[in-house]
């Protein structure tokens, strides 16, 4: 049997045996929650693990192991209160940016403009979006697109004809010009 490239320093593995127990306890005191402690002190012992050989020369590594250990915890803590937060906002709102959450059955002609918005190519169809649903003027989709107004409306007409031709586009009897 050959022996892998690369060993584990033996100091790292016992450093590391002996400080998780006191990270895990340390970290179930400050975080009232043995499983986010056990989460937590195994992301510490992996960055021990990544930054060994800094770590192994310092003066007090166990110090910043629980350095390390506290600023995952105020981290996750920090992340929590911000998804809360923007749930909380998101609920308060009753969706997306102040708008109710859509509720109304899609109609056949709503469906058929989204197939054939999706079916165009990429710029013709952030054209048409920018254009008709986002109402915006042809010089500011220029500016957002980074190219000309004639591009703008060259692309908006093609994109129309585009869609024109798609079958169920147009009502019966109205002429696809």
């Amino acid at each position: 049997m050959t022996e892998p490239a690369s060993r584990v320093p033996e100091d790292l593995v016992e450093f590391c045996e002996r400080l998780r127990p006191r990270i895990v306890g340390m970290l179930s005191l400050y975080c009232s929650d043995p499983g986010v402690a056990e989460e937590l002190a195994q992301e510490t012992l992996a960055r021990i693990w990544v930054n060994w050989d800094k770590v192994r020369d310092m003066t007090a590594p166990g110090g910043w192991a629980f350095r390390v250990a506290i600023n995952l915890a105020n981290s996750a803590y920090r992340r929590r209160a911000a998804e809360r937060r923007a749930r909380d906002r998101f609920t308060a709102r009753g969706g997306v940016a102040g708008l109710q959450p859509h509720t109304d059955p899609d109609t056949p002609d709503t469906l058929a403009v989204r197939a054939a918005v999706a079916a165009l190519p990429p710029r013709q169809r952030a054209v048409v979006v920018l254009r008709y649903y986002s109402d915006l003027p042809v010089e500011e989709v220029a500016r957002l697109m980074g190219c000309a107004e004639g591009t703008v409306k060259s692309l908006t007409h093609r994109a129309i004809q585009t869609m024109r031709a798609m079958p169920g586009m147009l009502p019966e009897g109205v002429p696809g010009g």
